[in-house]
């Protein structure tokens, strides 16, 4: 996939000294979390980042020409009671996740891969916690089955007033003469 880059951050990624960085935004219901890999706070697009160190991991970021579903992988550790308080009582699945990738030197970012957090292992153990997310591009969507079922009410669920599946439980076991007599 083809991406514009702003001119000031491909200056700063092809030079001689190249300091990037990775951020990550994490959409959940009560609040949004923003973490960059570096130290200290940082404010990116009028967003203040917390400095997480060596202490974020990214994962790969996949790109096919084809329209295949890739994900990408976080890790946090050594995180404080109060993100994993969060992690386990929050839902997570299928909140906005996004991650972007700058240079120290410019405040211009891109971003990099986007979707939808789907799977997250917490590892709570005497040396520190651990929490690996995992975020799914929105093109999985496309590979999930439907949770629908041919119903009334599944139906207006939906479309609340219609009555186009109405009858079908009525119908169901009627026997037609198609072609032939009814005798």
């Amino acid at each position: 996939m083809s991406r514009t880059i702003n001119a000031s951050l491909l200056t700063a990624l092809t030079g001689d000294l190249v300091e990037p960085y990775y951020a990550v935004e994490l959409f959940f219901d009560s609040g949004t979390l923003r973490f960059w890999t570096g130290i200290g706070d940082k404010t990116i697009n009028s967003n203040t980042y917390t400095g997480t160190g060596s202490l974020l991991n990214i994962g790969p970021a996949e790109e096919s020409g084809d329209l295949s579903a890739k994900a990408m992988s976080l890790t946090l550790t050594g995180l404080d009671s109060s993100i994993i308080s969060l992690a386990l009582q929050e839902p997570y699945q299928r909140r906005q996740a996004r991650v972007y990738l700058g240079e120290q030197s410019v405040s211009e970012v891109i971003q990099i891969f986007s979707g939808q957090m789907n799977t997250m292992n917490i590892d709570d153990s005497a040396d520190g916690a651990t929490i690996q997310l995992v975020i799914e591009s929105k093109l999985v969507e496309l590979e999930r089955a439907a949770n629908w079922r041919y119903t009334d009410e599944n139906h207006k669920s939906r479309y609340s007033g219609d009555t186009f599946f109405s009858y079908v439980q009525a119908i169901q076991d009627v026997q037609v003469a198609w072609g032939r007599s009814a005798g």
